[in-house]
């Protein structure tokens, strides 16, 4: 599309709409480049003589989109992904530290549940976000990634300014690079989510884990 007077690409939902967020949209300039920028949707205009181009940005810069449900994904989206729903927990912050993830996949489930040590509650939910993309074996299929850490989207989905964990959040990007088509969806946490619930009770239970292993 056109934004001003340069052409840009616009990052658009599997239905080929923008994704909008507070009547912004995600651009940019060139497919290749590290920066992004949320600009008002009513100052982009189609391209003369074109049509939109299925080339968009990639899904894993994607912001979540709206829809019917707690996602806002649609249920034949959700049904041909691997779900990753990912969770951190900590006694104190910092303090020993647990993570959660369970994967889905078809009829294929797995869950993790580790004790990290002494971790921060944000060192806490990437590493879980780190355990579960290393879990897939084929980085063909798309993955979605749910989590309920506004830190982790920042870092990795809206380009915050990384001042902690650098290396960490460093080798997470590099991880999700070698996906084909991934997603990072951020969810409402301890809202009756089935999955979600499930990766929190998971990082918990390392923690106790952990713990009585220190007590003995």
């Amino acid at each position: 599309m056109r934004f001003k007077r340069n052409k840009v690409w616009v990052a658009v939902d599997e239905q080929g709409r923008p994704v909008v967020e507070k009547s912004k949209v995600l651009i940019k300039y060139q497919l290749d480049q590290e920066h992004q920028y949320w600009v008002h949707l009513n100052s982009l205009q189609p391209l003369e003589g074109t049509t939109p181009k299925s080339e968009k940005i990639p899904a894993a810069a994607h912001r979540p989109v709206s829809g019917t449900d707690e996602t806002g994904i649609a249920p034949e989206i959700l049904n041909k992904a691997i779900r990753i729903h990912t969770d951190g927990a900590c006694s104190g912050n910092p303090g020993p530290a647990g993570i959660g993830v369970v994967l889905q996949y078809r009829q294929h489930r797995k869950e993790i549940s580790r004790y990290i040590g002494e971790a921060t509650n944000n060192i806490a939910e990437m590493e879980a976000i780190r355990a579960g993309l290393q879990s897939v074996k084929n980085r063909n299929l798309p993955v979605i990634v749910f989590t309920d850490s506004k830190y982790a989207l920042g870092v990795l989905v809206k380009g915050w300014k990384v001042k902690e964990n650098p290396s960490l959040i460093r080798h997470i990007k590099a991880l999700i690079a070698k996906f084909q088509k991934l997603r990072i969806v951020k969810i409402k946490g301890h809202a009756g989510h089935p999955e979600n619930e499930r990766a929190d009770q998971l990082a918990v239970e390392a923690v106790k884990s952990g713990k009585k292993k220190m007590d003995a």
